[in-house]
């Protein structure tokens, strides 16, 4: 129960994030200023909660080398995920191989990091 409640926040903040960006992806292009700063600002507390759980693991004797391996490979897929929301919002580059991107890293990310989260409470 110790491992839900610490990553419980993660978790809601993250499910928000993707509610909100599948919302804003159905609502169509030009993008609605409200659904996209809501998305962004809950993307950004995602990665602020996940920054300080993975300090406190850090801290703990639940840090190994593939933990860190795990971290740096969540770490790459959030900024994937930033960099494509970014391009797809301003225009840049193709916009199907972004949005190919940006629906994968969350994948990517979720799986590293739920590995890690299992790695460091073992």
């Amino acid at each position: 129960m110790d491992v839900l409640s610490n990553f419980l926040t993660l978790g809601i903040v993250f499910l928000l994030t993707l509610a909100f960006g599948f919302w804003l992806s159905r609502a169509g292009k030009p993008y609605n200023g409200v659904l996209f700063n809501i998305h962004k600002l809950l993307a950004l507390a995602a990665v602020i909660v996940a920054v300080f759980e993975i300090r406190k693991t850090l801290q703990g004797d639940g840090a190994t080398p593939f933990y860190g391996v795990l971290i740096a490979l969540t770490g790459v897929s959030i900024i994937a995920l930033f960099a494509t929301g970014a391009l797809m919002s301003i225009g840049k580059l193709n916009y199907a191989v972004s949005l190919t991107i940006h629906k994968a890293a969350p994948i990517l990310a979720t799986m590293t990091l739920i590995a890690a989260i299992y790695l460091s409470y073992l």
